[in-house]
């Protein structure tokens, strides 16, 4: 008996994936644990395994397509099975789904009168239906989104039964682009590349949007004097089987500052503040479609090295797309760092519903007044973006104190 198998929901915020890239093709046998596929979702590319035994006989998007959750992925079933009453059935009932008329735009019942000729204009209006008959088949849904967002109805395949024209038309839907018949570049030709983006990118701007434009960021920022820090983190280094690095230092500070000022630690709801007394941390990472940003839990329990080889560990998996979504939840604060980039100073935005993130530059030589002398030193600028919601003025100071105690000082944070 030939099984179904649809888009999985592979992460809570989930609406659609992407098929990254076929593991097994039509023919092939399949065991149940067998990858069938790569999926692109808002937060990684994640493998899908099989729960179905069978051959896989047939593949319902190809590589590079975009579907929403449940729509029909593949079919595995016995060799030799015929499957075209399973694919239409299926291609049926999504359409019937997409078609239900919305509330406010209820379609005529048809009445069955002689028809009789009219004059119909051979320009079609913005929307209007055409067909082989004279009429473009549309769900009463893609008509309004197509209404509301000034697509031409007429530019537009339909996929649905018999080319109706659906929902996911709609939204997948790009303008053609005429481009120029030669390849070279001309004086005055305006020429461009357009790219299709990403589900991580999409999700990357829809929630750092929403943070920046309701939650009151305010920023604070903050020198701190790294000599003793690099000198600390040289003769950490001597001891056998032992490698920080400077941001590690700056994770376990900041869990430890955090401990001493939960307020910051704290998470903004529309109906509630929650002051967490637990310490998840999660740490930004720069991937080839945007940011991902694995979370340490319990990151004040543990050592530096211990976060030096978790850091290390999910920043190589989130760059080759095997980091899981539950390894990107759960974070209570955020510290992004630039600084191996150069960059003296920046600010971020907050990863919602947390109240905080921290911004990290380079460490820098300049001349600093040490017991009344100028001389050169190495210092590192810090900001805080705060949520003023949860994090009053004084007490994201008082947190940046702390911080600066514990870095200034690492031997303090190896008990």
């Amino acid at each position: 008996m030939a099984e179904i198998i649809t888009m999985p929901r592979l992460s809570d915020t989930m609406t659609e994936g992407v098929v990254a890239q076929w593991l097994k093709k039509v023919g092939d046998k399949v065991s149940e644990g067998d990858i069938l596929a790569e999926i692109e979702t808002d937060k990684a590319t994640m493998e899908f395994e099989s729960f179905n035994e069978g051959t896989l006989l047939y593949i319902g998007l190809n590589e590079g397509e975009t579907a929403p959750v449940d729509s029909l992925l593949a079919i595995i079933g016995e060799e030799g099975e015929d499957i075209n009453k399973i694919i239409e059935d299926f291609k049926v009932k999504t359409s019937e789904q997409e078609s239900t008329p919305v509330k406010e735009e209820q379609p005529k019942p048809e009445i069955n009168t002689p028809k009789k000729e009219v004059s119909i204009s051979t320009q079609p209006t913005h929307n209007e239906e055409i067909s082989d008959s004279g009429r473009i088949i549309a769900s009463p849904l893609a008509k309004k989104m197509a209404k509301e967002k000034g697509i031409n109805l007429n530019s537009i395949t339909g996929s649905g039964e018999n080319g109706r024209v659906i929902k996911r038309d709609i939204e997948n839907y790009v303008p053609t682009v005429t481009t120029a018949t030669s390849n070279l570049p001309i004086a005055g030709e305006e020429s461009f590349e357009e790219s299709t983006n990403s589900q991580m990118r999409k999700t990357i701007a829809r929630r750092l949007a929403e943070s920046k434009f309701t939650a009151p960021h305010y920023y604070l920022m903050i020198d701190i004097d790294m000599d003793n820090a690099i000198a600390s983190r040289k003769a950490i280094n001597e001891l056998p089987d032992t490698k920080v690095s400077f941001n590690d230092i700056i994770v376990k500070a900041s869990a430890m500052a955090l401990k001493k000022h939960p307020k910051v630690n704290s998470q903004w709801f529309d109906d509630r503040t929650r002051v967490n007394h637990y310490v998840n941390i999660g740490v930004a990472v720069a991937v080839e479609d945007g940011l991902v940003v694995p979370v340490i839990p319990f990151t004040d329990q543990k050592s530096m090295t211990q976060i030096g080889n978790e850091v290390k560990d999910m920043a190589l998996r989130a760059k080759t797309k095997k980091l899981t979504p539950a390894e990107m939840e759960g974070s209570t604060f955020t510290v992004s760092n630039l600084g191996m980039f150069g960059i003296s100073e920046f600010t971020s935005i907050i990863n919602q519903p947390n109240s905080a993130i921290l911004s990290v530059g380079a460490i820098i030589q300049k001349p600093v007044v040490k017991n009344g002398e100028i001389v050169v030193g190495n210092t590192m600028k810090v900001t805080l973006a705060c949520d003023h919601r949860t994090v009053d003025g004084a007490t994201g100071s008082a947190f940046l104190q702390t911080l600066k105690q514990f870095i200034e000082n690492p031997v303090t944070m190896l008990a």
